[in-house]
């Protein structure tokens, strides 16, 4: 596995009781698998499973398994042509 600079794998949150107290000891953070490629500011949550050779692309965040062997990016940025601002005397 290679990790690069700040990528986070945390919790999403804490299972809890019938009471609202949380349940410690439960598996809540993601599972990466051997040959994996996360790159910098990745954002893996929950209990997911990164599949075996999958590669995450810089500043995604994910919420749900990869399967082994994919590819995850973000889309490519694009800015949209917004009317000026009327001018109001």
């Amino acid at each position: 596995m290679q990790l690069f600079q700040g990528v986070t794998l945390g919790a999403k949150s804490f299972p809890t009781d019938a009471e609202g107290r949380a349940i410690k000891g439960m598996p809540r953070h993601p599972i990466v698998e051997d040959d994996v490629i996360i790159y910098s500011g990745a954002t893996v949550l929950g209990r997911v499973t990164i599949g075996r050779g999958a590669i995450l692309g810089g500043s995604v965040w994910v919420t749900e398994n990869v399967p082994p062997h994919a590819i995850v990016s973000q889309a490519h940025p694009h800015s949209t042509d917004r009317p000026p601002e009327r001018q109001t005397a």
